[in-house]
């Protein structure tokens, strides 16, 4: 099997690299270029393509592709939602992802959020390179004792409720299929219990029609004063404009996003010696209890061999005409 990546950095072919040696059967091209309308005639001669995060892969792309003859994409990630299901079908065309390459690695980075917009971590390593040793500004309050609401408790929702049991935290959630392993350090309610008790509310469900905005001018006012908000899933579960409004009205203690909506254009790029052409990431970025990081949750070295692995596992799983419990086969996964 011929499969063209899209969007590949250093890590990802240093990672895939090292995966190729137990898949000799595989072959890769990697391209910097991400898969977009305009890039997906670049995919004629291959078995199949895969793609990232940021990848466009909408009804134009999905036809392009089918002209090309491609019969499988690969997601090498959780998500699938910039992914034409619908499109894929009618053409024939199987989508395989990867939905649990280190659920861990995504919790631990939503709790370093917000433990940094807490404490004001990224404001005192600020403050003490120009020799500023004062604690103004810097107040926080304990973790221990409070209530952690995580809403979606898949593999990483799971995985933020133990962390957040770990430091003392009550644990509450809402989902629509509660997790039964975690029914004992946790107590799922209805989304505006969480919403309104919770002085911590963390964001691990999918994005889909039902969550779109989950966060919004609705949701925000039942919000409990001064709670911290992470979201390390995707930007649209929360309307921006509503959360900069939110943020200007003082009902957030502290925000921590490594998604946000507007990414695309910015996640894995170095745009250092560029001006950010969004209006709303740079008011995003002005606020000093906002802390945003560029889409890192999954990215450590255990993570980044889970995803080469099970995307290669994939690829061999369609080579063999075999049914994968990883395969997108609606909105819903």
């Amino acid at each position: 099997m011929d499969i063209l990546f899209y969007d590949t950095k250093p890590y990802d072919r240093e990672a895939f690299a090292a995966a190729l040696e137990s898949y000799p059967d595989i072959k890769i091209k990697f391209l910097k270029a991400d898969l977009t309308e305009n890039t997906a005639r670049l995919a004629r001669g291959f078995d199949a393509v895969c793609g990232f995060v940021s990848s466009e892969i909408g009804k134009a792309t999905v036809d392009i592709l089918n002209e090309c003859g491609i019969k499988l994409i690969l997601m090498r990630c959780a998500g699938f939602n910039n992914v034409d299901i619908d499109t894929c079908k009618k053409r024939g065309i199987r989508i395989l992802r990867v939905p649990g390459y280190s659920p861990e690695a995504v919790a631990e980075h939503a709790m370093a959020l917000a433990l940094t917009v807490n404490r004001k971590i990224h404001k005192a390593y600020v403050k003490v390179r120009e020799n500023d040793f004062s604690l103004s500004g810097l107040i926080g309050y304990t973790f221990h004792g409070k209530t952690a609401g995580i809403i979606g408790t898949g593999k990483i929702g799971q995985a933020m409720v133990k962390i957040c049991h770990g430091f003392g935290m009550k644990c509450i959630a809402y989902d629509y299929k509660p997790n039964p392993e975690i029914a004992d350090i946790c107590t799922y309610l209805p989304l505006e219990r969480v919403l309104s008790q919770s002085d911590l509310i963390s964001l691990h469900c999918p994005l889909t029609d039902a969550t779109h905005h989950l966060i919004d001018k609705k949701t925000i006012p039942l919000l409990k004063d001064d709670c911290i908000l992470v979201n390390t899933s995707r930007g649209a579960l929360i309307d921006t404009e509503d959360l900069i409004e939110g943020i200007r009205a003082h009902r957030f203690f502290g925000v921590g996003l490594d998604v946000y909506e507007e990414e695309a254009y910015n996640v894995f790029e170095d745009r250092s010696e560029q001006i950010l052409e969004s209006s709303v990431t740079a008011r995003l970025l002005s606020f000093p209890n906002v802390m945003i990081t560029s889409h890192q949750g999954f990215f450590t070295r255990e993570a980044l061999t889970a995803i080469a692995n099970t995307t290669l596992d994939n690829a061999m799983s369609f080579v063999k005409n075999e049914e994968s419990p990883n395969e997108v086969k609606s909105k819903n996964g």
